[in-house]
């Protein structure tokens, strides 16, 4: 039976745009589009691989990012880093 298009998981690599770890969203970012396209074209196959990437930087980026913020914010509460 045929399946619907696969997800690329366009929303998700922009949220973790904002976070800051800019190479890697990016990628992810750069990973969805290509999902997207491939999904388009036909190549589900390809679309699945490419939105399976997307997601997986994605939540790299998002957790690293909230691993970087939660640093930074600690350290200045200590007084360690100056604004």
């Amino acid at each position: 039976p045929e399946q619907g298009r696969p997800r690329d998981y366009l929303v998700l690599a922009i949220f973790s745009c904002f976070c800051p770890v800019w190479p890697i969203n990016v990628v992810a970012l750069v990973f969805s589009i290509m999902s997207r396209n491939s999904g388009q074209q036909g190549d589900m196959d390809g679309a699945r691989r490419l939105g399976r990437m997307a997601r997986l930087l994605s939540i790299v980026s998002i957790i690293l990012g909230t691993i970087i913020i939660v640093l930074y914010i600690s350290l200045s509460f200590r007084g360690n880093i100056s604004f």
